[in-house]
This record gives structure tokens, sequence and C-alpha cells, in this order.
């Protein structure tokens, strides 16, 4: 075949202008559409948060004929009020840290109703402690004193005229009379030789613990009488409660130490049966339960 018998090929090339669908110019539109939006939006949500004195701080901020020639917080954007309550000035108004701040949960009455709980579950637990405790050093105390009844030859005799035992009020240590062995002359009331020894052994024991002391006499009904107490007992059992206050404090209570001195006469015998009984006459020496000092309630 010549030359000239061989077919022509004609070759079609297509040129795609700007890339077609691979090119990235549109993305780039797009994206600044989308950021023009959120701009947008959020101008939105911050207009419609702020209130009308901010906006017009805001306002004031962008309008150079209002610009603040001082460098302090009152002149700048907002005028000298802040987004929140901690700035220098208050706006006023809701601001928008209080607005967008989450509402207090539901359950916060009954939290609240729990910690009221163990406030008052540990305030009885530390009044139960309180209570063990000095029950304990009332024990001790009266177990020192019998001992020392027991180990000092003056004071052996006497121990069936002392009774020691614990009350609601305290630990109660009482110097009762004995048929032909009284603590007062008849119608006295100085305190004999007997009930000296008596209420200065009673004051070591008293001295061991810090406790304050009650002080109250008492008398019985006179035989053959059908009255208790007799208008002279009550001024008589006063002052026999006052001449053994005066003892212990002489053997070193501490004054200051002394609560109460008291004169019940015969209303209140030991023996309700027969208030004529010489057991009946007698001064009873509490140390008082002290109240616990409790904490201040915080949760309040």
């Amino acid at each position: 075949m010549s030359m000239n018998d061989r077919p022509i090929l004609i070759k079609k090339v297509k040129k795609v202008v700007g890339g077609g669908h691979h090119g990235g110019a549109w993305k780039v539109a797009y994206a600044d559409f989308v950021t023009a939006m959120m701009a947008f939006f959020l101008l939105m949500w911050l207009i419609n948060m702020t209130d009308p004195e901010q906006k017009r701080g805001i306002a004031e901020y962008f309008a150079p004929a209002s610009v603040s020639q001082t460098t302090s917080g009152s002149g700048g954007i907002l005028g000298g009020t802040s987004l929140g309550d901690d700035g220098a000035k208050g706006s006023g108004a809701m601001s928008v840290v209080t607005q967008l701040a989450p509402e207090a949960p539901q359950d916060a009455p009954s939290e609240a109703g729990q910690s009221s709980n163990l406030a008052a579950a540990s305030e009885a637990e530390l009044r139960d402690e309180i209570a063990r405790r000095e029950a304990a050093d009332f024990a001790s105390a009266a177990a020192s004193l019998r001992q020392a009844m027991q180990s000092m030859p003056e004071l052996a005799e006497l121990s069936k005229q002392l009774i020691v035992d614990q009350t609601p009020e305290g630990l109660r240590i009482q110097l009762v009379d004995q048929e032909g062995r009284s603590m007062f002359e008849q119608n006295s009331a100085r305190p004999n030789a007997r009930a000296q020894i008596l209420l200065r052994a009673i004051s070591r024991v008293i001295n061991q613990l810090p406790n304050r002391i009650s002080v109250t006499g008492h008398t019985s009904a006179a035989p053959g009488s059908s009255r208790a107490t007799r208008p002279a007992d009550w001024a008589l059992s006063s002052e026999r409660a006052n001449a053994s206050r005066l003892i212990l404090q002489t053997a070193g209570v501490d004054p200051d130490r002394v609560y109460q001195v008291s004169g019940k006469a015969g209303s209140d015998p030991l023996y309700p049966d027969d208030p004529t009984l010489a057991g009946n006459r007698r001064i009873a020496i509490v140390l008082l339960r002290e109240a616990p000092v409790l904490p201040s309630d915080t949760s309040l």
C-alpha cells in the first residue's frame, strides 16, 4: 500500500475548563458562606442575651464619637458594668452569667434534709459519748470516796452516814443523820466535828472533777406532828446548806463552781413513808451533769 492509500485518523481531544466537578473553588465559597452564617447567628444570640444597658455600651464602643478618654473599666465597652455580678458595677438586671446558670436540682430540699438528719445524728452521738464519759467519771469519783472512807480510821465509822448514787442531775453525795449520830446540833446550822470531817473528805473528790455543784439542806418532821415541814425548817435547812458550802470552800472547792445553795425543809424526805426518821435530815451535794457545748449549725 502506498503512502497515499493510508486512511486518515482524526483524534478529538476534549478540554475541561476549570477542572469540572473535580475543582475546589466552590468549596471555598461554601465555607465562607457557612462562616458568615455562624457569625450572624452568634451575633443574634449575643444581642438577645444582653440587656439594653449593655447594648448601649456595645454601641458606644463602636461609635468613634463616644469613645472614652479614660483607661479605667468605667469608660470601656460596658461603661463600668460587667456580665457577672462580681464586676466593678452591677447592671441592675439579670446578668448573662445568671441567665445561663443551670437551675437548682429538684432534689435540693431532700439533700438539705439529709444534711439536717446527719447533723442531728452527730449531735445525738456527741451527747451520748459525753454522757458515757461523765458517768464513768462519776463512778470513778464514787469509788475513790468509798476507798478513802475505808482507808482512813476517822472516816470508816462514818461510812454508814454517807450515801453516794447517780441521779438524772448528776453524782449525789448525801450526809445523813442517824439516831444518836447527827451532823448538826439540834435546831443549829453549825456542822459538828463529824460533819466537818466528812465534808473535807468530799471536797477532795469534788476537786477531781470540773463539774459545778449544788448544795441542798433537808430536815425531818417533828415526832407526833402531822406536818412534814415546820415554818422554821425552811430557814434552818437553807442555813445548814450554806454552812456546808463554806466548809467545802475552806477545804479548797472553787467558789465559782457553786451553782446553787438551797433548803427544802421536809418537802423532799429520803424516807417518805416515815418523815420523822433521822435519815431525812441530811445535806445533799450534787456534782451536776454538764450540757455539752455543740457547734453551730452551718447547714443553713
